[in-house]
């Protein structure tokens, strides 16, 4: 579903991937971590449509990035550092502005079938403003699945969630897996990345260095493999 081969980005002078090959299998729920400045929001953007990469190879569903972002842009769902949501507006309404834009035509069972999956039915009145952290993120996977994307592209949405938040999140997400939705994630949290995900792939200084399924490790393993990957001196560079 996702494909990427020899990918590089660079502002300026200074480049920030390096030759990034990554593939992810339709319906395969892959986690990428790394270090702050390894490139992994640059990476997401680029896959997302928002960024265009400096070289290499980008593919979603068989269509080049970004000489076809358009096609692609109707198959993905993202969950970034900003909900794109309308704090004014409430959840009912926001979700009914946005299936207007997806162009679905039962709205009205779309929206509420939306809030449904993610507990939020009972303030689907009330302005988005008024809503918790977490609230916001039940929202905008709500948001990003809205269209039955193919692909769900998420940079860091278990941010500033309290322990019953990121546990629901985690639920939400388990879900659209299960479902078979193609699951891009960035996090900084190593134990939820291998916990959910069915691969793991370890972003360092602009490259996939190392990775890992998770039957194959666990998620002690997995922190040790990481900081000898990312903080070791002398660790050879495996292919991605």
């Amino acid at each position: 579903m996702i494909q990427i081969k020899g990918l590089t980005k660079q502002y300026g002078l200074t480049t920030v991937l390096r030759g990034v090959n990554l593939h992810v299998r339709e319906g395969e729920f892959v986690t990428l971590v790394g270090s702050n400045g390894a490139g992994k929001s640059t990476l997401l953007r680029i896959v997302a449509t928002l960024l265009k990469p400096s070289g290499g190879e980008v593919t979603i569903g068989g269509w080049p990035l970004p000489s076809h972002a358009h096609n692609v842009r109707r198959h993905i769902g993202l969950v970034s550092h900003h909900a794109l949501l309308y704090g004014d507006m409430t959840a009912a309404e926001n979700l009914m502005f946005f299936a207007r834009l997806y162009g679905i035509d039962n709205r009205e069972e779309v929206v509420s079938t939306a809030l449904k999956r993610v507990g939020l039915t009972a303030r689907r009145r009330d302005a988005v403003r008024t809503f918790s952290r977490g609230m916001v993120q039940r929202l905008t996977i709500a948001r990003a699945t809205l269209h039955e994307p193919d692909v769900l592209l998420l940079d860091e949405p278990f941010t500033g969630l309290d322990q019953d938040a990121s546990a629901l999140l985690n639920r939400l997400l388990l879900r659209e897996h299960e479902i078979g939705r193609t699951i891009l994630l960035i996090t900084h949290d190593l134990i939820r990345g291998i916990s959910l995900s069915d691969r793991v792939a370890i972003l360092n200084r602009g490259k996939i260095v190392h990775t890992v399924t998770r039957d194959d490790i666990s998620a002690t393993e997995f922190v040790t493999l990481y900081q000898q990957v990312v903080h070791g001196d002398h660790v050879a560079e495996l292919p991605g």
